[in-house]
């Protein structure tokens, strides 16, 4: 094989967002990839398979020949086409496989003599990169300096910290508006996306001297994935900001996300009949999963509440009534809760107020704009 170059400058390829070209297994870049990187494989899944099972039963040059054989003629000639047109489009990129190995060897071979472009794989390939961005988020956690933003269901804190430029919203990055209520129709990438996606972004802003970045107050879990322990764990022992707003505008707030919005997003997807059908069955599983902490005679009132909002919603096109049990909602399971766990974390509160004077204690304070 032709000596073909090697970058291993991985913070560089974060931080410039190079596009990469991901030569493994379909089922491997599924299970954790990065951003900004595209699924080429060298293999189709039932390939890499069969040359596994043949390097287990007869060694490596007989499962370099099998793949070889598999990956021929026609095949060969479509993927090779498919890198080339990755590099037409992202003529900056890289590639890499599983290990930096054999596999974005030959991948990187194969356009050389097609092309003569001399495209640079990773060293040590995917694993080297997930291993910087775990140290890195390790790394980064121990640099800066979290401020908590706080407050009530409904208060706005999403819409407040996407106004602020150092800041990291989880939610928009676990997918997941972080309540039982906040699944969205898509799903949420897998844990080791959500930490590559994590540690890049903090690597971007610790790279531009940013030190105090705001996060929402959250739970260790956004829906099934779970913030990394080091940076939870700095998390709660962080100033923490509370975020005031009426019950008529949390109330508001709320009708907008998880009414309008979530709607809206059902109904892209799925159609406007069924998205309906969908988002409903969903609300409503939503709110029986709080059964329990409501209690069965609070359970039924606001059950029955949002079953004939949804019906009149279906049969009138009114949603308005969807307010009342938002409301009830509100006073009754999310406020009390809240109360409560604030008698945990009131000693690390330094400022509350409503959005306006938060931004300016923030500027003041921390320099966040």
């Amino acid at each position: 094989m032709t000596e073909l170059p090697q970058i291993s400058d991985y913070k560089s390829i974060f931080l410039n967002d190079t596009e990469m070209m991901d030569v493994r297994a379909p089922a491997e870049y599924s299970q954790g990839a990065f951003p900004h990187s595209y699924s080429h494989p060298l293999m189709n899944d039932d390939e890499r398979h069969a040359v596994g099972l043949r390097y287990k039963e007869m060694g490596q040059d007989s499962a370099i020949e099998l793949g070889h054989q598999l990956v021929s003629g026609e095949i060969k000639s479509s993927r090779i086409n498919n890198w080339c047109d990755f590099i037409k489009h992202h003529p900056h990129g890289v590639l890499y496989c599983f290990r930096g190995g054999l596999r974005s060897r030959i991948s990187q071979q194969w356009i050389f003599e097609k092309t003569g472009i001399r495209l640079p794989r990773v060293k040590g390939g995917y694993k080297a990169l997930r291993r910087f961005l775990i140290d890195e988020l390790e790394n980064n956690t121990g640099i800066i300096q979290p401020i908590i933003l706080g407050g009530r269901t409904g208060t706005g804190k999403t819409i407040l910290l996407k106004q602020i430029k150092q800041k990291i919203d989880l939610e928009g990055l676990f997918n997941h508006r972080g309540s039982v209520f906040g699944k969205h129709v898509t799903p949420q990438p897998s844990q080791i996306d959500i930490e590559n996606s994590l540690s890049i972004e903090l690597l971007k802003l610790v790279n531009a001297n940013n030190k105090n970045i705001i996060f929402e107050d959250e739970a260790p879990n956004i829906g099934s994935r779970n913030i990394p322990k080091t940076l939870y764990s700095k998390m709660k022992a962080s100033p923490l900001i509370l975020l005031e707003e009426t019950v008529e505008t949390r109330t508001d707030i709320i009708f907008d996300e998880y009414i309008s919005n979530s709607l809206q997003e059902y109904q892209s997807i799925h159609g406007e009949a069924n998205g309906f059908e969908l988002w409903s069955e969903q609300l409503l599983a939503s709110l029986s999963r709080v059964q329990r902490r409501l209690g069965g005679e609070r359970f039924k009132i606001i059950d029955q509440i949002m079953r004939n909002a949804i019906s009149t919603q279906l049969s009138s096109n009114d949603d308005s009534p969807h307010k009342e049990w938002i409301i009830k909602l509100l006073t009754d399971y999310y406020d009390p809760m809240y109360d409560y766990q604030l008698t945990k974390k009131s000693e690390r509160v330094v400022f509350q107020g409503n959005a306006t004077a938060i931004a300016e204690f923030l500027k003041k304070n921390y320099h966040l704009t």
